[in-house]
């Protein structure tokens, strides 16, 4: 035994920790065994699991043994660390970088990570030292390039103005991980925290693209189908062209607005006071988004304004295509969270402009209903209504039941929280990235009064 050992006491050692802490200490506590990698040069090393501790650190050093265990594991660990990232050469990819268009052109692509990343565009090239023609070649924007490289994925030449001539298999200078960073970061936006973001989200599995189109041949998804350009009906039409006097008519028809009396009850008719139409009358406040926030500047939000949407994410179920992209899942902002400041409503509420709506989430289904076949003998004749009372059917009320929609109605808490737009911001401190949700309510579509 070593000489150098701590002496057995004869009183056990008292913990400082509260036992619920000691309790809830985890495999997170632990450290890396290092010792347990297999020798450099044998196998390929792997990232060893975490594991318990040995012993707690010692007040004055601790023994030689406990000294010897840590000098053990510190070495295997520089070892580990030592090693040379290796890559076969039949998976790799190449490319050259171009400073004067902020792109990596492709030479040869080989992997499954040009399924979702890469665009195609029309570059003049020269042919023999010929005339030059419009080609189509795959292009990378900096993040993705970096991405690869970072990755070991892609091999980076320079592209450098230089006579090459006898030199056919060489195609710039060489770049390394450090050199693609100092020349890429700053190109095209990109950002430090954005390419922090964009390398985390598709080391998740995501596909992130720009949302503003860098260049005219990058592919964007296409716009969504709103309801603005629905055509107007023959009543909306005739109230628009005789504004001031459809609105006459329908003051005297339905009486002023009473503060102490909101419910409007009809003159002549009251067959429309339904539960529904008594509830909508008793709400005397507006809601809803259509009204600008009020702001005694004249242009509340700064044009420098970091809140600016720049990546578009799909998850990794989404069937993509990068040709023809289609609406994203979630769209992204990215902000230096050491200089930007917590979003103002006006800030949100030009966000929330950019943004389509998104229907409401539809309801978890529990199981097919059974479906009831009619007899023969309940299925009745069509009845023929008279012209009258299709006329006027707005003052008779039917007789017959409305068909009921087979498609259920969407719960109204599901739809409350997940709201009508949505916008992820993430905040990037010093490589910390944290995101942030935050949707616009449709509370006046959803009134629980």
């Amino acid at each position: 035994m070593d000489d150098a050992l701590e002496r057995p006491q004869p009183q056990p050692a008292t913990s400082t920790l509260d036992p619920t802490e000691e309790e809830s200490s985890g495999d997170e506590d632990g450290g890396l065994d290092w010792t347990k990698l297999p020798k450099i040069g044998t196998v390929r090393p792997v990232i060893p699991k975490r594991g318990e501790k040995d012993f707690e650190p010692a007040p004055g050093g601790g023994s030689g043994l406990q000294v010897h265990v840590l000098d053990r594991a510190r070495a295997a660990m520089f070892d580990a660390l030592k090693a040379d990232r290796a890559i076969s050469s039949k998976s790799a990819s190449y490319g050259i970088w171009c400073p004067q268009i902020s792109r990596v052109h492709v030479t040869v692509a080989r992997g499954i990570h040009f399924s979702v990343m890469g665009h195609s565009a029309a570059r003049p090239t020269s042919i023999d030292n010929g005339p030059t023609k419009l080609q189509k070649r795959l292009e990378l924007l900096p993040e993705e390039a970096l991405y690869l490289i970072e990755r070991g994925a892609l091999f980076c030449w320079k592209d450098i103005q230089v006579d090459l001539t006898g030199l056919d298999d060489i195609e710039g200078a060489p770049m390394s991980v450090q050199q693609a960073f100092a020349e890429i970061i700053g190109k095209e936006e990109l950002t430090l925290e954005k390419y922090q973001v964009f390398a985390y989200l598709r080391r998740l599995g995501y596909v992130v693209t720009r949302t503003d189109p860098p260049s005219p041949s990058y592919p964007v998804p296409p716009p969504r189908l709103g309801s603005d350009g629905a055509p107007l009906s023959f009543c909306r039409r005739l109230l628009s062209i005789f504004p001031l006097f459809t609105t006459s008519v329908l003051r005297f028809w339905r009486g002023s607005f009473n503060w102490w009396r909101p419910l409007r009850i009809s003159r002549w008719i009251h067959h429309d006071k339904s539960y529904g139409k008594v509830l909508k009358s008793l709400r005397v406040i507006t809601a809803g988004h259509s009204v600008a926030p009020h702001s005694s500047c004249a242009t509340p939000v700064a044009p420098s304004t970091p809140y600016k949407i720049f990546y578009n994410m799909y998850k990794p179920s989404t069937n993509f295509r990068k040709t023809t992209p289609p609406q994203p899942d979630f769209q992204i902002v990215v902000i230096n969270a050491r200089t930007a400041f917590v979003p103002s409503l006006y800030e949100l509420t030009e966000l929330f402009n950019v943004l389509p709506e998104i229907p409401p989430p539809l309801p978890r289904k529990r199981g097919a209903p059974p479906v009831v076949q009619p007899s023969p003998a309940a299925v009745v004749s069509p009845v023929h209504t008279s012209t009258f009372r299709h006329l006027f059917s707005w003052l008779l009320p039917s007789s017959t039941s409305q068909p009921i929609s087979s498609q259920p109605r969407p719960h109204p808490f599901a739809a409350l929280k997940a709201g009508k737009k949505n916008i992820v911001i993430a905040a990037v401190d010093s490589g910390n990235i944290s995101f942030f949700r935050f949707s616009q309510g449709a509370f006046e579509e959803w009134p629980t009064l």
